[in-house]
């Protein structure tokens, strides 16, 4: 997997405010990126410094081995960049501003054309593309921001929000164009949408403050949920005592909680130590207690969980 964008010590301040802070990143060829932070942790700063719109205070960038700073017309040659907002010229239709786009990109002619129809078919835009872009809803705006953005088949993709409005068919419809890309592509997506990580990215970063906090897939993030693989157990609530004891006898075991239970009967959570899987054992011991299990399962984790602990637990 060839590496296709390299921040190294990546910085930018305004004033005293520090936006991007020694960041230290790279994305290689076939990955999609799920760069995740809350407002003002510096995920569109670090985006426009890789896509040459904001040079850095300090550090560095490479897209595609260019220097952001030094070669700044080759790295636009190589990316696809979908910004928040997606600016546009609003008296323009979404065909007039692609055709702008694809010239500025130095196609004209047939090949112009043949790009537009492309772009227009992966998006879904046919329908709107005599509208002047003023007049179209926030997620058709959000598409043929999209649509400009892949329309020159870039190497490197770096999408803020891309599908910010969009309902939830066309969601599911920009995710797996997304996913369909990746394989000849290096590919960032800023979200606040976990969910979306999860749907799309085969990594994730999470940055807060300017300073990147974690790094790597969504399970790997998803097993640092304070829930990872712990199990939830419904009783009757005469024997929830019981079980409870049962349950914190076993080897493995760090803590028991009991919850509440809106059905009338009694739950309780067991926390496995050092993430041992506790579903078999547990289930073995309450039978052998003579308690009925009226549900079992074991929890995954939530990666909302893991962000919030990591942007509001990291210090100043």
């Amino acid at each position: 997997m060839s590496e296709m964008i390299a921040l190294n010590n990546l910085s930018k301040w305004f004033g005293d405010l520090v936006a991007v802070d020694r960041i230290n990143l790279s994305v290689g060829r076939g990955e999609i990126l799920g760069f995740l932070g809350p407002n003002g942790a510096g995920k569109s700063t670090t985006m426009k410094m890789v896509a040459g719109f904001l040079e850095p205070s300090d550090g560095s960038a490479t897209v595609c081995g260019h220097d952001v700073v030094k070669q700044p017309v080759e790295v636009k040659r190589c990316i696809g960049y979908l910004p928040e907002g997606a600016p546009t010229y609003g008296d323009m239709t979404p065909r007039g501003f692609l055709q702008f786009i694809a010239e500025i990109r130095g196609f004209d002619g047939t090949e112009r054309d043949k790009r537009i129809d492309e772009v227009v078919e992966k998006v879904i835009l046919g329908e709107v593309m005599g509208q002047p872009i003023d007049t179209l809803s926030k997620g058709f705006k959000r598409r043929v921001g999209l649509a400009q953005a892949i329309l020159h088949d870039p190497e490197v993709l770096i999408l803020d929000e891309p599908t910010d409005g969009l309902d939830p068919n066309q969601k599911h419809h920009v995710r797996g164009l997304i996913r369909e890309m990746a394989a000849g592509k290096a590919i960032i997506v800023s979200t606040h949408i976990l969910e979306e990580v999860e749907a799309v990215c085969s990594r994730a970063v999470i940055i807060a403050r300017g300073k990147l906090l974690a790094d790597g897939s969504p399970d790997d993030l998803i097993a640092r949920a304070p829930n990872h693989k712990a199990v939830v157990v419904s009783v009757a609530s005469e024997n929830v005592g019981s079980a409870v004891q049962t349950a914190a006898a076993i080897e493995g075991v760090q803590n028991v909680e009991t919850l509440n239970a809106p059905d009338g009967g009694a739950r309780f959570r067991v926390q496995p130590k050092d993430g041992e899987v506790l579903v078999a054992p547990l289930g073995e011991a309450l039978k052998a207690a003579n308690i009925d299990i009226h549900q079992i399962y074991v929890e995954r984790g939530a990666l909302d969980d893991v962000f919030r602990e990591i942007t509001t637990n990291s210090g100043s």
